[in-house]
């Protein structure tokens, strides 16, 4: 397996990576930053000896974290870790009595930070607010009240099915603070699949909005919240916020059950006594997708997921109080909680953006940059793929000076996007954190560091305190080849098990290898030490007895200068057992090329970079690609759609209609053979 593309276009020998160092720190970044006080203070010279004393130590290497990051405890706890009942299922800092809002909010209303911004939020039609953390408390305390007045108890669940405005971020810190468990829910859902998170949960009472722009156009979300509960017996009340006000078309109501978020709320008392837990207490359920059966509930606790998003915040990101970070996503993926829970703890400040990046405007991103000085901005590699199509004039006309550190997570990079990104938008002096982990491990496995040098499309290594490995399949550790990348010990942040699912917990990360958790990423570690994912290992491409990684075929297609975007499938083959598929955006310039001649070209091509083994069987052009909202392509859903069999639930979708046009091209194949 090869990820051989060079930034020139120009293949190396298989099996080899030839990207060269793009990203080296000076000086002051290797002397003043986060990750290097925290080695002073462990008395490490390196990142690779941090990483080993870690693994050796990981009591003591996360009891350091949680003092460096100045996380206080109500009662200290008596053990940092047990492991009691088998590695897949440790116990942490047990005996403390903690709540995370106390670190996240309270302490920050109550100290210097009182009135610096925790939120600044604008909308997608125009609208700004900000709030100081002094006012995100007095606002989390009035919602606490609220929730005590609707009868609600500590340990029940409650849905956030919101778009990401400031009062999203205001519940989901509440929520903790009140001691109840909360629910994050996509905001582009359908009615099913909201209904099946809220019953799974048993979810009494459901937060969310009338609604909110996109492109231009009111959004409506009661409608489907209605939908929803309709199908969800549990839930007791709603709390509605007004996001669209008069611009609603009109919002569904049910006298008794439907409370509006400015009656209800903003009349509470704007003082409550946050709730002293215990550690390991649960503070929150986020539903992941499968690639079979129902979504899967990953449960983490107080004292976990928020610890680790700021650690990784900390190391990997260097964010400090005085860094504002925008990451774009939405509050049912991950890095939306992440975002929320790390900025605050570490008492820097967030920016939230409700709408898509190119409206009204190609230079819509650039421009919030710009405004609000943002320091830290992450973004998917697709995002940036379709942001790249615009004139470079959209991002040069805007001052993007106050970015300091680039991120990006969700999906492999291919070069092209990866030095775009580098060049136009962070001049050459802003490192790219490639970051990639998951819902059930709250945050990063692989990482890159400012204080480290950066390959193009690469990850630095693992994040500290991550035991991470590649294996082979007899379970025994591989270099300069592919293989399953595995974690070899437990960590701050890991999911307390499935929800109301113990043993599809044990089966899906725990049970290939003993006390070896196999995350279902394709990695690779190069000669000088750089790691790199080769995608889903449930995705892995095995033609003719050769096994490939999606990521590697679609690295080689957008090589070629006619193509933007590419994704690949397998598909059933009678003599090969699998044939690759291709699907490719066409540039602009290009679009008028598209024909079976380009198409044979762009093969070739493949073929000429991979070998003639890996040479895909068609490559379609197509105007879209079925995605996420955060911009993931759904390869699952392009393969079914292809072959013709159920391609499952499409609510979490962006633009559906792509999987009706594959769909078509299909049937069309199977028409001529």
């Amino acid at each position: 397996m090869t990820d051989s593309l060079r930034h020139d276009g120009s293949v190396s020998d298989p099996g080899t990576v030839s990207y060269k160092v793009a990203w080296r720190p000076d000086q002051p970044w290797v002397k003043t930053s986060l990750l290097r006080r925290f080695m002073d203070r462990v008395s490490v010279p390196d990142v690779a000896a941090l990483r080993v004393w870690a693994g050796e130590h990981p009591d003591s290497f996360w009891k350091n974290v949680v003092e460096d990051l100045g996380i206080e405890w109500y009662e200290p706890y008596k053990r940092v870790m047990d492991t009691s009942q088998g590695i897949a299922w440790t116990r942490w800092f047990t005996g403390g009595r903690f709540n995370i809002a106390h670190n996240c909010l309270d302490k920050h209303a109550a100290g210097p930070n009182r009135d610096k911004a925790a939120i600044i939020w604008e909308g997608e039609d125009g609208a700004v607010r900000r709030l100081t953390y002094h006012d995100a408390w007095e606002e989390a305390n009035r919602l606490c009240n609220a929730l005590a007045e609707l009868g609600l108890k500590p340990g029940e669940r409650v849905g956030l099915f919101m778009p990401m405005i400031p009062e999203t971020a205001v519940a989901l810190l509440a929520l903790a603070k009140f001691g109840a468990m909360v629910i994050p829910i996509f905001s582009g859902y359908g009615p099913e699949a909201v209904a099946m998170r809220l019953r799974d949960a048993e979810v009494r009472l459901l937060i969310c909005a009338d609604g909110f722009w996109r492109r231009g156009k009111p959004v409506p979300m009661k409608e489907t919240a209605d939908a929803a509960m309709a199908m969800s017996p549990t839930v007791e009340k709603t709390i509605v916020v007004r996001r669209l006000g008069a611009s609603a078309p009109s919002t569904p109501w049910t006298p008794g059950r439907d409370l509006w978020w400015d009656e209800l709320v903003t009349r509470q008392p704007a003082t409550f006594e946050t709730r002293v837990l215990d550690s390991d207490t649960h503070l929150m359920i986020i539903y992941t997708s499968g690639t079979t059966g129902k979504p899967k509930g990953a449960q983490h606790i107080h004292a976990g997921f928020p610890i680790k998003s700021a650690q990784d915040l900390a190391h990997c990101f260097d964010l400090r109080e005085s860094d504002t970070l925008f990451w774009f996503t939405d509050i049912g993926w991950m890095m939306a909680p992440w975002m929320i829970y790390g900025t605050s703890l570490l008492g820097a400040t967030m920016f939230l953006y409700e709408g898509t990046p190119d409206h009204p405007g190609p230079d819509r991103l650039w421009a919030m940059i710009e405004r609000h000085k943002i320091t830290h901005l992450g973004i998917s590699p697709t995002a940036i793929r379709a942001l790249m199509a615009h004139d470079d004039a959209n991002v040069t006309r805007h001052d993007l000076s106050s970015l300091r550190v680039l991120g990006s997570s969700g999906e492999p990079w291919n070069p092209e996007p990866w030095y775009w990104f580098f060049e136009k938008v962070g001049g050459g002096r802003c490192p790219i954190i490639n970051y990639s982990g998951g819902t059930e491990v709250s945050g990063g496995i692989l990482g890159c560091f400012p204080t480290e040098p950066i390959k193009p499309c690469s990850f630095s290594g693992p994040v500290p305190g991550m035991s991470a490995d590649v294996l082979d399949e007899a379970g025994l550790p591989v270099r300069n080849a592919v293989g399953e990348l595995v974690l070899r010990g437990p960590w701050v942040g890991m999911t307390n098990g499935f929800w109301r699912d113990r043993q599809r917990y044990i089966a899906a990360y725990w049970s290939r290898w003993p006390d070896i958790w196999v995350h279902g990423d394709w990695a690779y570690i190069d000669p000088d030490g750089f790691w790199y994912i080769h995608g889903r290992s449930d995705d892995t491409l095995k033609v003719a007895g050769k096994r490939v990684g999606p990521a590697e075929v679609e690295s080689a297609i957008v090589a070629h200068a006619a193509v933007r975007e590419a994704a690949v499938v397998g598909v059933p083959h009678e003599i090969k057992g699998q044939a690759i598929v291709g699907f490719a955006i066409a540039r602009p310039e290009w679009a008028g090329k598209v024909g079976p001649a380009l198409e044979r070209e762009v093969i070739d091509y493949v073929a000429s970079a991979l070998g003639k083994s890996l040479k895909p069987e068609r490559i379609h052009f197509v105007a879209d690609l079925p995605k996420t909202r955060n911009g993931k392509i759904m390869r699952r859903v392009i393969r079914a759609a292809y072959v013709d069999e159920n391609p499952g639930d499409l609510s979490s979708l962006e633009n559906p209609g792509a999987v009706d046009v594959i769909r078509e091209l299909g049937r069309s194949v199977r028409k001529e053979s």
